[in-house]
């Protein structure tokens, strides 16, 4: 009995004791209304380079890009623009890549497709007879060939279904979660891939990234949109036809895989035995499927981060399992290449109804912070860059209407744009420190990207508190020079902010997310 009661009294000394350092880290790391967070960048502690900052022209480009030009233009100028306005702020949000939905050909089939959405059938390149079309997809190319116009670097081309007249089922979608092309088809799948990445770039628009599955890991078997399974063995033999075709070809686009449904399936085989644990699969050298060596083969693998952003904790973790799995391959990059908010998650913000606010602005803002710090993404990329529908999917909304509507703004495109338009290509980010420690208070986040020059520093804060914060800002530990602070917030839209001095502290209001532009060291 007295054994019994000292272990109970020392587990709950113990227990006492880890609660106050756990405490006492928390208001260490836990900004206030009286003392300024000292927030500092640390130039020697780089970590991953940027890519580029996307989005996609699923589905609804295929009407929008015909509507009336000056609002498809409207809308191209919020995706893609890096001019400013007369009061500075800028336009756009300045996009880096551009992300082309090659379609299977539902949209020819009709109601007989079994896709019941309208909006989400898509037209092909290929005809029944063999030949192909260039005058299909007119809508999707009016956008491919504005990102270019607006100077976006970057376009990659993805097909969700391979053409119906490849398909088993002889539809855009699968059956009974079985894989929707068979192995005598691969070759015939990767020329036609080939084939449409020229017919592109006879368009003037010039194909970086051929990405041949996606989310290969779901049965889309319920006709909601295009798409099929694939097995791990699969995708590597589709791979290898592919490379194949282009290099016979002469083209020099590169191949991204494997767009994962959600990160877990990269680091684990997690709920799909046979199509997980793909970067194992297919990078590590002795593996059956390794695709590691093609020559057309991007030194990335993709995923998709649905499903894994809640909690905050369990969010932290998973990338920090994915970020560990991506350093076992000497030389391989992460790509987050999609996003928009599904799903419930934890109860802290339901996907489901559409909410042009700050709310899903600042929680995006938290994934895309987590997804480029703890994963060490290189590129991040959303979902629907323009959504006709009642959930939180879109960067710009539209009504649903063929020819011609209205189209909104959401915050969450301001978001995207408070890190897409400042941390330009070839910008590396680097660690901070806040109050000396490392660990961040999820209320208050802070990321940092040095340009390739070292002149310039940026710094994205995205406070989801209910009061403002003031911080310090430092790379070194010296001061900085800022010329460039942006604010997106319940009333502003990356907006420009004059009123700032070197050294000056900087006050980041609630619930907004700001990004600072600095020139190191004065």
């Amino acid at each position: 009995m007295i054994k019994s009661l000292i272990k109970h009294l020392l587990i709950a000394i113990w227990g006492l004791l880890v609660s106050c350092q756990s405490s006492g880290q928390e208001q260490q790391n836990s900004p206030t209304e009286d003392e300024a967070v000292k927030v500092n960048a640390l130039n020697m502690e780089s970590h991953q380079i940027i890519e580029h900052f996307g989005a996609s022209d699923a589905w609804s480009t295929q009407f929008v890009g015909l509507w009336p030009d000056e609002k498809k233009r409207a809308i191209a100028q919020l995706l893609f623009s890096m001019e400013d306005d007369a009061e500075g702020s800028p336009k756009g949000i300045g996009l880096s890549l551009w992300r082309f939905n090659v379609g299977a050909g539902s949209a020819g089939q009709g109601e007989e497709s079994g896709i019941r959405d309208e909006w989400r059938r898509a037209e092909s390149f290929l005809e029944a007879d063999g030949t192909y079309n260039w005058e299909k997809q007119a809508g999707q190319v009016w956008f491919a060939q504005a990102a270019e116009e607006f100077g976006v670097d970057k376009l990659l081309v993805f097909p969700n279904s391979p053409p119906i007249s490849m398909t088993k089922t002889g539809k855009a979608y699968a059956e009974d979660g079985k894989s929707n092309l068979a192995e005598d088809k691969y070759e015939a799948y990767g020329e036609y891939l080939a084939q449409v990445i020229k017919g592109l770039e006879k368009k003037g628009v010039n194909v970086d990234y051929v990405s041949p599955v996606n989310e290969p890991q779901w049965d889309w078997s319920d006709g909601g949109q295009e798409g099929t399974p694939f097995w791990n063995s699969e995708i590597a033999g589709i791979v290898k036809a592919l490379d194949k075709a282009l290099s016979e070809n002469k083209l020099q686009t590169k191949i991204d895989v494997a767009e994962a449904g959600k990160i877990d399936y990269l680091y684990e085989q997690a709920d799909k035995e046979g199509r997980g644990n793909q970067v194992a699969d297919f990078f590590h050298p002795e593996s059956p499927n390794y695709i590691g060596d093609f020559t057309h083969v991007s030194s990335t693998i993709s995923a998709h981060s649905y499903f894994t952003t809640s909690p905050f904790e369990s969010a932290v973790n998973k990338r920090s399992r994915l970020s560990s799995e991506i350093n076992s391959v000497q030389g391989l990059s992460y790509w987050m290449s999609e996003y928009c908010i599904l799903g419930d998650n934890g109860g802290e913000i339901n996907g489901s109804g559409r909410d042009l606010g700050i709310d899903p602005a600042l929680y995006v803002a938290r994934v895309i912070h987590n997804d480029l710090t703890v994963s060490n993404a290189s590129a991040w990329h959303w979902w629907l860059a323009v959504s006709p529908y009642d959930y939180k999917d879109g960067l710009v909304y539209i009504d649903k209407q063929k020819e011609d509507g209205n189209f909104y703004e959401s915050k969450m495109l301001w978001a995207l744009g408070n890190y897409s338009r400042f941390i330009r290509p070839g910008y590396q980010r680097i660690s901070v420190e806040m109050n000396k420690e490392k660990q961040q208070n999820a209320d208050l986040l802070v990321s940092a990207y040095q340009s390739s020059s070292k002149e310039e520093t940026v710094f994205v804060l995205v406070n989801s508190g209910i009061k403002e914060v003031t911080v310090d800002l430092t790379v070194d530990g010296k001061f900085i020079s800022i010329h460039g602070l942006y604010v997106t917030s319940k009333d502003k839209n990356l907006a420009s902010l004059k009123s700032y001095t070197s050294g000056e502290k900087v006050t980041i209001p609630a619930r907004s997310i700001v990004t600072v532009l600095a020139a190191n060291g004065i």
